[in-house]
């Protein structure tokens, strides 16, 4: 049984071991989860909150739900997800990906010319500044600086982004959820510092990205920019 925490909705608790249990291997691709009948009497909650919880491992596509079968996990394929809104972490796996910070968190005024339109609430707000880059199997893949209106998250800039998801601390210390976006997407010629972050040769094509995620909190988005190595890995997903 899950031991309670009254700060979290016990849907979440619910879904984020089970989300944990699929992502660290202890459910594989095509086994069933436990039937909600079992998932109520383990945990002691309603079957309306199991199926809350099942519900959103749906909508990050880590299981199909099949009548008469129950909840059958379906993992991600092995070409990359960063174009999924379940994320990277998600989409790879964190025992081979890992994140280094190049800079912040931290709070600064938003960009002059930003790839995005801003709200004046945005504007005011300021910006929560992180840049990071991301390798799979020790090789560069990713070049990724996000920003973020500093609007009701506290104590963001104190925490630890090394080898952490930011998807996963925004939803579990914050209950903030990402719901979709958009994003433009164009190949360009590495030059400068994205020859070194990425170890590429001088004029080789990576896959640039602006993104703006919505969230499930209302008017508060995620903005990032991404420069992708995609030699030796494909990318997928659907918003």
């Amino acid at each position: 049984m899950v031991q309670p925490d009254t700060r979290i909705p016990q849907y979440r608790r619910i879904y984020e071991l089970l989300r944990k249990h699929i992502l660290d291997g202890v459910y594989r691709e095509g086994d069933l989860l436990p039937s909600e009948n079992e998932l109520c009497r383990q945990h002691q909650i309603t079957r309306p909150t199991v199926r809350q919880a099942l519900s959103k491992l749906a909508h990050d596509g880590l299981i199909h739900q099949k009548q008469g079968k129950g909840s059958i996990v379906h993992l991600v394929p092995n070409d990359i997800g960063i174009l999924s809104v379940s994320g990277t972490t998600s989409a790879i796996g964190s025992k081979i990906l890992k994140t280094h910070i190049l800079r912040g968190p931290e709070v600064i005024p938003w960009p002059e010319k930003f790839i995005f339109d801003l709200s004046t609430v945005e504007l005011e707000s300021g910006c929560l500044y992180l840049e990071r880059i991301r390798l799979v199997n020790e090789m560069p893949l990713f070049y990724d600086i996000s920003y973020i209106a500093n609007i009701n998250l506290p104590r963001f800039c104190s925490r630890t982004f090394e080898n952490k998801s930011l998807f996963q601390i925004l939803r579990k210390s914050y209950s903030i959820d990402i719901k979709g976006g958009m994003q433009r997407l164009k190949a360009i010629s590495a030059e400068g510092q994205i020859i070194d972050l990425l170890k590429v040769r001088k004029g080789k094509p990576v896959l640039y990205l602006e993104r703006k995620l919505e969230t499930s909190r209302p008017n508060f988005f995620i903005y990032s920019s991404l420069y992708c190595n995609t030699e030796t890995h494909a990318l997928s997903g659907a918003f």
